[in-house]
């Protein structure tokens, strides 16, 4: 079965009101005395939420007694083996006739004028993209620049079209799913020396103006978004390209967002399951914040629905484990024995730069990566007035195992302490937070670096990242 594309959507409301629930008829020939499915997009998944079988004559009914949130659904083929796209909005009873011999040139809709509009958009659709990639090509292929510059000529004259076509459906029906979805695909059209930007200012200016006008005609109130694959890319482009990487202008742009959402439980539920996914585990290090502020703002002192209890025990824990430990924020001081069995604090060192390095004795990794921190440490770093800190948690492996493997690789210009376990068991047992807790332990070997207050400057990086931050420090970036 070839999927049917959908890159564009529709909607037109109706007058059928009074009408509870749906019921939405379904004729799907050949298939008979089989489950067919009704599901939906959301963002990048298709949860199915109802089935039914078809009868002898390939007809059955999807049925509820509550109505169905607006978006883009699925007819799902018998064993679950393809489907195709249907929209759904305020007309919620009507009725399929779909026939696998011609699922590509057309299904009919009776009394769903939403579908009838969205099936000749389609077809329109579909005519111009063949065209477009007829031109494509021949572009390929042409012989001359003058041939070429014709194609292309076509090709921009086609794409003006397509344009015009989309402004004209968006203007002729205000108000219904696919002016929105249209207008969310829309993005700013930059013109004059915007597009062509010859100058630092007008590179500035096209930035500028292409990131004030991207969210132009897009309601984050519209719950309907939620059920489609496009939006959530838009929202993904936006933050990969246009919000600055810095964590103080993401959370701006996500509080924006979410300000607006509040208004739809499907809006909100959406953007708050993509946002607290992104950030659970970070790409960057000072991304940290952005997750402490969602779990702070969003999910401490509320409860969802659909979130259950382990979900939220996750996000929670997550949470925690990283709020002691935020870049830029003071590490947590650490107090342990040293090989000798005195108690060692980490902020007595007082180095100009400081590395804490956990790490495990039997752990395979540690044994290469351990050494090679010690040569940069005596060639560069311990000039510079660099101290390491170099925790040692006890797991298979026993304090011996820790001490040979500091006098067999002559470790011995850092400050070693021991975590044991009945150490950590007893700040767990008194309702302390244990080491690893704190510093969000959760592979070693585990490197922080921390400034001269003792403000965690870098984290969770290899060795040779740590010098590369600890160089542009030094060299005063």
């Amino acid at each position: 079965m070839k999927r049917l594309f959908l890159s564009l959507f529709l909607f037109l409301s109706v007058t059928v009101l009074a009408q509870d629930g749906y019921e939405i008829k379904v004729t799907f020939a050949p298939f008979k005395n089989q489950y067919i499915y009704l599901g939906h997009y959301f963002g990048k998944t298709y949860p199915i939420i109802d089935s039914v079988i078809l009868d002898g004559k390939s007809e059955a009914v999807f049925k509820g007694a509550k109505k169905l949130p607006g978006g883009i659904y699925l007819i799902g083929y018998p064993n679950k083996s393809g489907f195709f796209e249907i929209l759904v909005d305020k007309q919620q009873h009507f009725a399929i006739i779909a026939d696998t011999l011609s699922i590509n040139s057309g299904i009919q809709f009776v009394n769903s004028p939403d579908n009838v509009l969205f099936s000749s958009y389609q077809r329109q659709m579909s005519a111009r993209g063949k065209a477009i990639a007829g031109l494509q090509e021949q572009l390929k292929t042409a012989a001359n620049k003058s041939d070429s510059a014709k194609l292309v000529e076509q090709l921009n004259k086609l794409d003006k079209e397509v344009s015009q076509y989309r402004a004209d459906i968006i203007q002729k029906n205000p108000g219904t799913i696919l002016s929105a979805l249209l207008a969310t695909m829309r993005e700013p059209e930059l013109t004059g020396n915007l597009k062509n930007p010859k100058t630092k200012e007008d590179s500035t200016a096209a930035y500028t103006y292409y990131k004030n006008h991207y969210w132009d005609g897009v309601n984050f109130w519209d719950g309907r978004l939620a059920y489609t694959t496009f939006f959530e890319e838009k929202i993904d482009k936006y933050f990969a390209q246009l919000v600055v990487p810095h964590p103080d202008s993401v959370i701006k742009e996500i509080d924006w967002m979410l300000g607006y959402a509040v208004a739809n439980e499907e809006m909100n539920r959406f953007l708050l399951i993509k946002f607290v996914n992104r950030y659970l585990n970070q790409k960057y290090m000072w991304e940290d914040a952005v997750f402490v502020h969602l779990f702070e703002k969003y999910f401490s002192q509320k409860n969802y629905s659909w979130l259950n209890e382990k979900g939220k025990k996750t996000i929670t824990d997550r949470a925690y484990s990283l709020m002691a430990n935020i870049m830029g924020s003071p590490a947590a001081d650490i107090e342990l024995p040293d090989s000798a069995g005195k108690m060692t604090r980490l902020y007595a060192l007082g180095g100009n730069y400081t590395i804490v390095a956990f790490w495990d004795p039997t752990c395979g990794h540690c044994k290469e990566v351990l050494p090679k921190l010690d040569s940069f440490y005596l060639a560069k770093w311990k000039a510079a007035g660099l101290k390491i800190f170099a925790v040692a948690k006890e797991t298979d492996g026993t304090k011996k195992d820790w001490l040979n493997f500091i006098n067999d690789h002559h470790l011995k210009a850092w400050t070693h302490v021991y975590y044991s376990k009945k150490d950590d068991k007893a700040r767990t047992d008194a309702g302390i937070p244990g080491y690893s807790q704190l510093y969000d332990v959760q592979t070693f070997p585990t490197l922080y670096l921390l400034d001269k207050d003792n403000r965690i400057v870098a984290k969770k990086l290899t060795y040779q990242q740590i010098d590369e931050v600890l160089m542009l420090k030094l060299n005063g970036q």
